[in-house]
């Protein structure tokens, strides 16, 4: 594969990404309206690290286990954030 090819292809899973990231984004906010509606806090630490556990048990590699974490903590970070802003908003 050539450099523009290689990029090509980076550049269409940067889209991609940024669908499913927005459609994560979407399902947060759902989540977080039930949370609301029925009390709940929106930080749930045990979900959380039932998400790093699995990340972490899926992961194929070739990133490391914990570049992966690190990764899903700051995706969970901004739901939770987003969740918060949402929730004070309505």
């Amino acid at each position: 594969m050539t450099f523009d090819e290689i990029r090509a292809e980076i550049d269409n899973l940067d889209r991609q990404l940024l669908k499913i990231f927005n459609r994560r984004a979407e399902l947060a906010l759902a989540i977080g309206a039930l949370k609301k509606e029925r009390g709940l806090p929106i930080y749930d630490p045990e979900r959380e690290k039932r998400i790093f556990t699995r990340v972490r048990t899926e992961n194929p590699g070739p990133l490391d286990d914990e570049a992966v974490v690190r990764l899903f903590e700051r995706v969970v970070d901004e739901s939770r954030s987003l969740e918060r802003a949402r929730s004070k908003g309505e």
